[in-house]
């Protein structure tokens, strides 16, 4: 990776012109790029080969190590520290439990989905290299960009600059590295 660059940045006017390279690219051996939207592309992060399968992983452990605590808790102390006999039910009245042991497991998985997506895309990013280029900001209105990045194995900054530029964007730009 050279050090003055962290990559060349495309900006297409329509999610198919950025499909398009995107498909270019994989195919032209390149495996570092960043693909930037308004919106969703779902056909796009699939042929990035973007995976999100570990958020629902997440919630769902989350959800029961919550759902268990909190049952749990209720049957210690109903049943063992403090067994109180109101109207002669059971000490473990687990459908008095379920109400609450439901709200805490979806505070639970609520929060570690929360965590787990802040974690997996560090976030909050205060700043990131592609937002000194100009017009970047256009990427949450109305322009895609395609971003190949100085640290693929076939990053030569002419090259990817010449192929990008085949692939007929508005405009070629150089990102500049971050200090």
């Amino acid at each position: 990776m050279t050090q003055d660059i962290y990559g060349i940045i495309a900006e297409f006017e329509t999610p198919d012109a950025l499909a398009d390279a995107v498909r270019r690219a994989k195919r032209a051996g390149f495996t570092q790029i960043d693909a930037f939207s308004p919106f969703p592309l779902t056909d796009l992060a699939r042929e990035m080969g973007t995976r999100t399968t570990a958020i629902p992983w997440i919630a769902l452990v989350a959800g029961l190590i919550g759902a268990g605590l909190q049952y749990g808790a209720q049957y210690w102390m109903n049943a063992i520290d403090y067994p109180l006999n109101v109207g002669g039910r059971p000490l473990n009245s687990w459908p008095t439990f379920i109400p609450s042991t439901l709200i805490v497991a979806i505070l639970w998985a609520g929060t570690a989905t929360l965590l787990g997506l802040l974690l997996i895309l560090r976030l909050p990013r205060l700043h990131h290299p592609v937002f000194s280029v100009h017009d970047f900001k256009r990427a949450s209105e109305d322009r895609f960009f395609l971003c190949i990045l100085g640290s693929d194995p076939l990053f030569e900054p002419d090259g990817v600059r010449c192929f990008l530029e085949a692939q007929l964007p508005t405009s070629v730009r150089e990102v500049p590295a971050c200090d």
